[in-house]
């Protein structure tokens, strides 16, 4: 049996393999990483693992569960609906970033390896479905004065897809967090600033009139 295998409550075994299987995946991709590789990582013996978990397709589909629910849950706690709009968005969007950055191999996880397998486009969708209501609600939340036809869940499709394209190349080290988060944020504010009132626009055209003055 494989060095490190003192008892330990079941709950975290179970953790430890997952950690062990999401840096493997990551690194390897799903089809490349073998259970010898993740029971080596994990410092246990194989059927240990096959104890706990019954094939790598059961493993894999229990670190996409896990990583989902830590991604959409720490994201969560970080937003406020009492905020104003721009410190909604700030948080919300540095919060998302953030956790990729921290979790680089999650991501990889999350949104490479697990949609490139048909098998698993079931979890990843559903996953994709709760991160675009968490951000429709933000966006209705958030935006002053919308139009009536206002659709703010295709207007969160658009942002979640903006949002994946710039967490990848912040999760390979391509991008800069604090760079890529301004980006983001100047680009989603458009969207949650929405149509200007009757009275901001007279304020505005009252302004320019005695700036021109």
């Amino acid at each position: 049996m494989a060095g490190g295998t003192k008892r330990l409550p079941r709950a975290v075994r179970e953790q430890q393999m997952l950690d062990a299987a999401v840096q493997m995946f990551s690194i390897n991709g799903y089809h490349e990483t073998s259970m010898d590789a993740i029971a080596a990582q994990a410092e246990i013996s194989k059927p240990m693992l096959y104890l706990y978990y019954g094939s790598k397709e059961e493993l894999f589909g229990a670190c996409l569960n896990r990583e989902l629910t830590r991604f959409v849950d720490t994201v969560r706690a970080e937003i406020d609906f009492r905020q104003s709009p721009k410190d909604l968005l700030r948080n919300a969007v540095l919060a998302f970033l953030n956790y990729i950055d921290a979790n680089r191999a999650s991501w990889i996880v999350l949104y490479t390896q697990a949609t490139s397998s048909q098998a698993f486009a079931h979890t990843v969708r559903e996953g994709r479905e709760r991160i675009i209501d968490l951000v429709a609600r933000l966006l209705q939340s958030g935006t002053r004065h919308p139009e009536p036809d206002t659709d703010f869940n295709m207007m969160a499709v658009a942002l979640v897809g903006a949002g994946e394209a710039v967490a990848n190349r912040v999760s390979t080290g391509d991008a800069d967090v604090d760079e890529a988060a301004e980006l983001m944020i100047n680009l989603f504010w458009r969207g949650l600033k929405g149509t200007p009132s009757e009275k901001e626009k007279d304020g505005s055209s009252l302004s320019l009139q005695q700036n021109a003055q």
